[in-house]
């Protein structure tokens, strides 16, 4: 089923789901990045909400949808590096359902202690998202259990919430970087712009390392590319959705690459100047806003710390000026 970005109404209607958990986040306009920058740069503090990450408004959403459908189904599987997996597991606890969520080996032991909090049962599979994925797939299949993928139009108008609150607030951005992981978030942002009419540019953000999406907007068709990033897990993935890839196919301004070491030093700064802790993929837009610097005097700049879940000790090794 083609996926369609959610309408205004959409996007109101699910903001009410959404404010049932938890207020909007704030943005702020940091006068030290600001100043680091050279221009007027705005942040988004999606690291705010109850999971520390943008995630969750898709799960409310998406279950609320269920909800409504008399379609709430007796278990329910999903696939994560974690912040997905978190918000499943919210929304499941919230409406009575048993939630599994598989991660791969070596995925983030805090966000993996985090999806347990929230009554998951974890199960690790692969090395790698995409292994992890297909393995949800089939498990779903064998026990019958309702598999919640990580893009679907009803986690959408949730995630979309975000930057509709985002451009309502600062409608005078004139860049908006957003981090790609499997696309539910850049996808939202456009899906914010339109409903709202206005002319924000919008720039994806791949890391470096994980180039699926840079790599099949550029031939035109899905084109998987290996994953290698140490850093930012929210963006390692190694095989674009078709569905996301048609809308930035149409709607994406441009994409840009940021490799690890880019991030690090993005965390560090967004550290320094805002005391609020980012994880790599939860930096990447800022980290692209900082590689293009010297181009944006005199333009008005959004990002999002979209995620402030990373592990205590990677976090500090990063603080340290350790490399990836």
């Amino acid at each position: 089923m083609t996926v369609h970005l959610p309408t205004l109404a959409a996007i109101e209607d699910a903001a009410a789901v959404v404010y049932r958990a938890f207020g909007p986040t704030p943005q702020y306009r940091w006068a030290t990045l600001s100043e680091r920058l050279g221009t007027e740069c705005w942040l988004k503090h999606e690291n705010h909400t109850p999971v520390g990450a943008f995630k969750i408004r898709g799960g409310l959403t998406y279950f609320d949808a269920l909800a409504r459908r008399n379609a709430l189904p007796r278990a329910v599987i999903s696939a994560t590096r974690g912040n997905h997996g978190q918000s499943v597991a919210w929304a499941a606890r919230a409406h009575g359902v048993p939630c599994t969520i598989v991660v791969p080996h070596g995925n983030s032991a805090e966000k993996n202690a985090a999806m347990r909090s929230l009554g998951a049962q974890l199960i690790e599979h692969g090395d790698e998202f995409q292994v992890a994925r297909e393995h949800a797939i089939g498990l779903a299949a064998d026990q019958g259990a309702h598999m919640v993928p990580s893009f679907h139009g009803d986690l959408l108008s949730g995630v979309a919430t975000a930057w509709w609150e985002f451009l309502r607030a600062a409608p005078h951005l004139d860049v908006l970087y957003v981090p790609i992981g499997l696309g539910s978030g850049v996808c939202a942002a456009i899906a914010a712009r339109q409903a709202l009419g206005l002319k924000t540019r919008i720039v994806g953000v791949v890391s470096a390392h994980a180039t699926t999406y840079a790599d099949s907007l550029a031939a035109g068709r899905v084109v998987a590319a290996a994953v290698g990033t140490e850093l930012a897990d929210g963006m390692a993935c190694r095989v674009a959705e078709a569905d996301a890839l048609a809308i930035l196919a149409k709607e994406l301004d441009d994409v840009v690459r940021v490799s690890d070491d880019e991030v690090a030093e993005a965390m560090r700064m967004l550290f320094a100047d805002t005391h609020n802790v980012a994880e790599g993929a939860g930096a990447a837009g800022f980290a692209a806003a900082w590689q293009a610097r010297s181009r944006l005097r005199g333009q008005v700049v959004g990002t999002t710390l979209s995620g402030g879940n990373v592990d205590s000790d990677r976090f500090a090794r990063v603080l340290a000026g350790a490399s990836p």
